[in-house]
């Protein structure tokens, strides 16, 4: 499967905007490891791409094709640089970082906040059972 030639031209704007030259990167194919089979552990389909001026190191290995593996390579070059130019997030990073948060332990106050929170909403359960078994006595 091949890079589509619109989102190879969309790629180079990309790197021309950000005056990325191919003379500035280095680029090396690594034998491929992982899941995958025979095939990933036999062919060298793993890019690492390094752009000099900037000393950012890619490594990717999304795909097995080797091909697919340069676009990501170079698509996520792109992205770093950004984020170091423009100093703002990507999507990908703000998604890691809210995966973080969620994860991240609650503070004492806050569980304390949950567990008072839980408390309140089971006594206003119980009180309507309460007021359900009182009206069977009259039916």
């Amino acid at each position: 499967m091949a890079v589509s030639k619109e989102k190879l031209h969309e790629l180079a704007n990309r790197l021309l905007k950000l005056q990325i030259r191919e003379a500035d990167l280095i680029e090396k194919f690594i034998l491929g490891s992982g899941s995958g089979g025979q095939k990933i552990n036999k062919t060298s389909s793993c890019v690492y791409v390094k752009h000099i001026p900037s000393g950012i190191e890619i490594k990717c290995q999304k795909s097995r094709s080797r091909e697919m593996n340069r676009y990501y390579a170079r698509k996520e070059l792109c992205e770093k640089l950004e984020e170091e130019i423009f100093e703002t997030k990507s999507s990908r990073r703000m998604a890691i970082e809210k995966i973080r948060r969620q994860k991240r332990k609650r503070s004492k106050r806050a569980q304390a906040k949950v567990v008072a929170d839980k408390r309140r909403s089971g006594e206003k359960k119980q009180l309507r059972t309460t007021l359900r078994e009182s009206n069977k006595d009259y039916d």
